[in-house]
């Protein structure tokens, strides 16, 4: 999630745990303990890949966190001896555990149990959404007020949490909406990704894998019954084949659960994080490899710089969140009437 989600999450669960015996400081070091995963960001893992694929890795992990709030716990417990280690240890801990495990509902991914595992997706609330943050910071500006207000702070985290319980069910809905359509295509059974669009959980992107093509379809909670619209996008075994020689192409497969673009040019391998943003803006485009002598070379991979948006695709996607408009094409990202069609991409 967004920096300022984090840090009232934590002031928010740092003083309901201590805000009776510290005060606005247990809000304070709430917020610190709340943003202290994502300094991993400030660690250069080597490439573009490499640091896109490790943040949210060791610093997110739940067995290296346990310990590390044990061990802070611990000290805390020296310098402040009238509180129980336990207590103390329900503060660091909660307060940093509650960091990562949001960070899994987001579609990015999440090493929860790093070294172990893959990396843990829910994809259902989007990573900036005012309806989660609001609560928390209502909650812990009043709480800075009038402290302790652990009344105010639990019923923040109370209504946060009842919201990502929310986004799961309509995570769930928008899935069986879309279903009948995949199975008429025969897609039922193909890889699949249902995850909101930017800023609510009104509205959600459905993408499927299919073998040459991939499927995209918006669809809201707001919509009346209208029948969905289904864009289509090329996809190439042959130029996924391609990325998977080399190791960068592999680690991105991996980390992204097989939802990568690949265009295999004539010089440059170009993977494209295709969970993230929407077709044509999205965020993480890496270089991996050039081509020589009629093989790919392992580049240090680096990252293509971030598309600009068109300034009139945010109201349209306002006009398509509230069902204003029922159609969305993504590939011009504009709001259309009910039964218009969009561009296609597909030959």
């Amino acid at each position: 999630m967004d920096s300022l989600s984090q840090v009232v999450l934590g002031a928010s669960v740092g003083g309901a745990v201590m805000g009776r015996t510290l005060g606005r400081s247990a809000l304070l070091g709430g917020a610190l303990l709340g943003t202290l995963p994502d300094l991993d960001v400030l660690i250069d893992y080597g490439d573009a890949v490499a640091n896109f694929t490790e943040h949210r890795g060791f610093s997110h992990s739940l067995l290296v966190l346990l310990p590390a709030s044990l061990l802070l716990a611990w000290v805390l417990q020296r310098w402040r001896p009238a509180i129980s280690l336990w207590r103390w240890w329900a503060f660091t801990g909660l307060c940093l555990l509650t960091h990562p495990l949001l960070d899994s509902f987001t579609t990015y991914g999440t090493r929860l149990f790093w070294p172990l595992g893959d990396p843990v997706a829910i994809s259902s609330i989007f990573i900036i959404d005012p309806l989660y943050t609001l609560p928390l910071l209502f909650a812990v500006l009043w709480a800075l007020w009038r402290p302790p207000a652990r009344t105010a702070l639990a019923t923040g985290l109370t209504l946060s949490s009842l919201y990502l319980c929310w986004s799961m069910m309509a995570q769930q809905w928008m899935t069986q909406r879309v279903m009948p359509v995949l199975a008429e295509r025969g897609l039922d059974q193909a890889p699949r990704l249902v995850q909101p669009m930017p800023f609510s959980t009104l509205l959600w992107r459905v993408t499927v894998l299919g073998e040459q093509q991939r499927l995209e379809i918006v669809t809201g909670v707001l919509d009346s019954g209208d029948a969905l619209t289904v864009e289509t996008f090329p996809r190439s075994p042959q130029d996924y084949a391609e990325a998977m020689q080399v190791p960068a192409g592999r680690k991105l497969a991996w980390f992204t659960r097989g939802f990568i673009d690949v265009e295999a040019g004539p010089d440059q391998l170009l993977v494209t994080d295709i969970r993230l943003g929407v077709p044509g803006l999205h965020p993480f485009q890496f270089v991996l490899a050039e081509q020589q002598d009629g093989a790919w070379k392992a580049l240090p991979s680096y990252k293509l710089p971030r598309p600009m948006a068109n300034p009139e695709a945010w109201p349209a996607l306002l006009d398509r969140t509230l069902a204003r408009r029922p159609v969305l094409c993504l590939t011009s990202l504009e709001a259309l009437p009910a039964g218009s069609p969009c561009p296609s991409v597909m030959p």
